[in-house]
């Protein structure tokens, strides 16, 4: 039976896309700089890629949170501080918390069945404020961040930070949901753990692992056993 649930954020309980649209926005008009969908396109794309190497360790979040708008800046001609730029959009990301519907009771029925960790390469302050601002706290057993225990996703050493530090774990009562194959997927084939593509697009014709597009189909799969 699954009773531990290990649950990734950022485009699986809350809408990151939307925050990241919005706040780009809102910080680019702040100093000045108009903005259009195009625009916050470029910069999802710039950022996707940024966190990817991350994930392969080949740079540090720093370097994200400034290279991103200094490609952006470069790209688009803007004129401005980047570093005050950069700091008033992370600081911004706070204010900005936008779960995906159904998420407070998919995490409630979760609860009742196991115990839920936060499995997350965000920054902790906000990752933290998010949490608690959409009310899900109360339904989280404890979050593991890499800014906290030092190690990203998908590295062995986050899975195994992971592993070690829940009391009575065991790989096959776990079950590891996250939007990415890049982390998520590949941090839970080295946790050794049953893992859910949550993909409300569905997944990439590439993958033919376990898919959900919704979070009732999260449940029945777990409940199914067919992870």
């Amino acid at each position: 039976m699954k009773n531990i649930f290990l649950l990734d954020m950022d485009d699986t309980l809350f809408d990151f896309k939307r925050t990241e649209q919005l706040n780009l926005t809102e910080t680019l008009a702040r100093f000045g700089i108009a903005s259009d969908r195009q625009v916050w396109l470029r910069f999802h794309e710039i950022n996707r890629k940024l966190w990817q190497a991350y994930e392969r360790g080949e740079i540090t979040k720093e370097r994200i949170r400034l290279g991103r708008f200094e490609q952006l800046f470069e790209e688009y001609g803007y004129s401005g501080k980047i570093a005050d730029v950069s700091e008033a959009y992370f600081e911004n990301f706070k204010e900005i918390c936008i779960p995906f519907e159904g998420a407070e009771k998919f995490l409630r029925k979760l609860s009742e069945s196991g115990r839920v960790y936060i499995v997350t390469n965000g920054n902790t302050a906000i990752q933290k404020r998010h949490l608690s601002d959409a009310g899900f706290s109360p339904f989280i057993e404890d979050t593991f961040i890499s800014d906290e225990i030092k190690f990203a996703k998908p590295s062995a050493e986050f899975a195994e930070y992971v592993k070690s530090h829940i009391a009575g774990f065991e790989s096959g009562r776990a079950v590891w949901i996250g939007d990415s194959l890049t982390s998520d997927k590949e941090c839970a084939d080295l946790a050794a753990v049953d893992f859910i593509l949550y993909a409300p697009d569905g997944a990439p014709s590439s993958y033919s692992g376990v898919t959900a597009k919704n979070y009732d189909e999260i449940l029945e799969i777990i409940e199914k056993k067919i992870v």
